[in-house]
């Protein structure tokens, strides 16, 4: 086993995206993300969180004081980030079924939260560089699950934290992981 820093890598600078569920993300790295996903833009400084957890349940046997088999129970997978930018596309995310209305044209918006919100499901697009290196995540079905709080003050920007859970899809994948990084070639 080698060390090697030219393998380590940081997401230097990114974006989400939202689609309609059964959008296709770009087949490649090189192929722009169409005008039907749309960039929720600045991110805190925090970036995008990945988390990939599975459960397993054990089977466990009269005759042994370990488990005779482990059988795999869920996968979970989510994406946790704070948007930044206060536009229609975060607001209208970040709270579920809400409608903006224009009040008086150019100049002042309403926005109508529902009591009772409907799913809100959407494809997810991850895409991070590190200088040369590009890496784009598709979740073709997911939703937002979790929000935080906003908070309002004097010193900071106003953040919408939200935390998306991939959905299986009828394709075998969760999700899609694109990438130029030559430490993934295959070892011969």
């Amino acid at each position: 086993m080698s060390n090697d820093a030219e393998n380590v890598r940081v997401a230097l600078n990114g974006s989400i995206f939202l689609a309609p569920v059964g959008t296709t993300g770009p087949a490649d790295l090189s192929t722009p993300w169409s005008n039907t996903w749309v960039d929720l833009g600045y991110l805190s400084d925090d970036g995008v969180s990945m988390e990939y957890s599975t459960d397993v349940e054990d089977i466990n046997a009269w005759q042994s004081l370990s488990p005779v088999r482990r059988v795999l129970t869920s996968v979970d997978m989510t994406l946790g980030f704070t948007a930044l930018e206060l536009k229609s596309a975060t607001i209208t995310s970040y709270f579920p079924s809400s409608t903006i209305t224009e009040v008086t044209p150019g100049t002042v918006w309403r926005l109508d939260i529902p009591a009772a919100p409907t799913p809100d499901e959407r494809a997810i697009g991850l895409e991070w560089v590190d200088g040369d290196i590009t890496n784009r995540l598709v979740i073709p079905r997911g939703e937002i699950t979790e929000r935080g709080a906003i908070s309002l003050g004097r010193s900071a920007a106003v953040g919408l934290e939200m935390t998306i859970s991939a959905y299986a899809s009828s394709a075998p994948e969760l999700a899609t992981w694109l990438s130029n990084d030559p430490a993934w070639a295959l070892a011969a």
